[in-house]
């Protein structure tokens, strides 16, 4: 799931519509989040989901249904499973908050979406490392660079992470054609990327960065 994707940052003076109701009210409940944010990935039925979140089935699949009325999800495919059939979902493209949507969402919800993003985040990196693979490949890249900007370059940089980020669903999406004919299992990849105003002067700063070819991105593995 993106918090902020899709489409670059709205121009100063000009105007933009509220975020659509519905998407509020689907990530207004922190376990909706973090479904949307799985379904975003993969699809899963409501079971998977209970397993994977430790949730009871019952209330997983209240807020499934809750998400699918919102359209915020959709059913791809059906199983049966000992006499009954098991429903599978995956993430619509409302699933993806434009910088617009960002900018009127109410408050008291963005710290409990950045929230579920960030967790998502972490634990993506520490299964990788727990499994072996994070350093697996020569070009995996890890890079920490805060600086001071002004207002000028916190635009272009938000715009170079959006531009960032349509390619490589551009990339995900031709990838996934690509192994559908083939057949291969693929690679599974986790791309980050972050922007955001950082801690207040006298916090710990400095540059860290790993790079591997002379390459330089935001943050890859």
């Amino acid at each position: 799931m993106a918090i902020k994707s899709k489409t670059k940052s709205a121009k100063k003076g000009k105007k933009t519509s509220g975020v659509d109701q519905k998407l509020v009210k689907a990530l207004a409940h922190p376990l909706r989040v973090e479904i949307l944010m799985i379904l975003n990935e993969r699809m899963a039925s409501p079971n998977e989901l209970s397993k994977e979140l430790e949730e009871g089935l019952s209330q997983v699949s209240y807020h499934v249904k809750v998400l699918k009325d919102f359209d915020c999800i959709e059913m791809v495919k059906t199983e049966p499973r000992r006499g009954a059939v098991e429903h599978y979902y995956r993430a619509t493209s409302r699933a993806f908050l434009a910088d617009r949507d960002w900018k009127h969402l109410p408050d008291s919800i963005k710290p409990g979406v950045s929230a579920s993003v960030f967790e998502s985040m972490v634990a993506d990196v520490v299964g990788s490392m727990q499994t072996g693979k994070f350093n697996k490949r020569d070009d995996v890249h890890m890079s920490w660079t805060p600086g001071v900007i002004d207002e000028q370059g916190w635009d272009e940089s938000t715009d170079l992470v959006n531009e960032t980020l349509e390619k490589i669903m551009k990339i995900h999406s031709g990838s996934a054609k690509r192994l559908a004919r083939s057949g291969e299992e693929g690679i599974p990849a986790t791309v980050v990327l972050m922007n955001f105003e950082g801690a207040p002067t006298g916090s710990k700063s400095g540059q860290t960065t790993k790079k591997s070819k002379a390459k330089k991105a935001s943050k890859k593995a």
